[in-house]
């Protein structure tokens, strides 16, 4: 299997960022991949003593899809997060600085309106991601697999709806599933894929019109049996990334 793209998602919910290479590191996120969150008024989250919470408790397509309408870019040489809404004038604040982050939240609080719960925070804490799995890890999707699902659903998906790290080509539908708890060779990196990928109401979400267009859930259930795509892995091994590298089992050929 080929790699053929690589994301990055430095706030949870908001816009991919595409790269051509990465250096992964053992028990650890892409860099910056979620790395920020608008953690809602009501949400138990504390910075100083970070904990997993599920993502109902932040900003997220799965119950906000009007985020898919904004546009976001983040300079982690800088700090400086740039947020495009569809109307008005963009943002550019410093993620770095108390006010930066307070303005960061203000805009999102006031473009979020009636689904914006208390006096939301935008937040980070070192050396935690705002993951949707309570573990630190790559997820990568199989485009076969991607294919597999449009073709029973009759429309084509946007590979973003799925907000995965790692999309690869090459290999039969659904062959990833066969290497949870299996180490596979990523590129430099050295991954141990450890789950699959429930997908939810997030993926119903357009990412371009954040309109509910498809319900990729039911027909992964009623074409599959499963509501799953893709897989959750673990760098055991870090190692540098590129686009056009490859994906190989290290026990045995699991992919064809």
């Amino acid at each position: 299997m080929r790699v053929e793209h690589i994301y990055r998602y430095p706030v949870k919910g908001l816009t991919a960022e595409a790269l051509e290479e990465v250096a992964l590191r053992e028990g650890e996120c892409l860099p910056h991949d979620r790395r920020f969150a608008l953690a809602q008024g009501d949400a138990p989250f504390d910075p100083a003593a970070p904990t997993w919470l599920q993502k109902r408790h932040f900003g997220c397509l799965m119950a906000n899809a009007k985020l898919a309408l904004l546009h976001s870019a983040f300079d982690a040489r800088t700090g400086q997060m740039l947020i495009r809404p569809p109307e008005g004038a963009p943002l550019l604040a410093d993620t770095r600085s108390e006010a930066g982050r307070a303005a960061i939240a203000t805009f999102l609080a006031g473009f979020l309106g009636e689904e914006a719960r208390g006096t939301p925070h935008f937040v980070e804490a070192p050396g935690h991601n705002f993951t949707d799995v309570a573990a630190k890890a790559v997820s990568i999707i199989g485009m076969a697999s991607l294919h597999a699902l449009e073709r029973a659903a009759g429309m084509t998906l946007d590979p973003l709806r799925f907000r995965a790290n790692v999309y690869v080509s090459g290999g039969r539908p659904w062959a990833e599933f066969d290497l949870v708890g299996q180490e596979i060779q990523l590129g430099g990196a050295r991954l141990r894929v450890f789950k699959r990928i429930v997908r939810c109401p997030a993926t119903e979400v357009n990412p371009d019109t954040a309109e509910r267009d498809a319900k990729p859930p039911k027909a992964l259930r009623e074409h599959f049996g499963h509501a799953d795509l893709g897989v959750y892995a673990e760098v055991i091994e870090g190692g540098h990334l590129a686009i056009g590298d490859a994906l190989e089992p290290l026990q045995g050929d699991l992919l064809h």
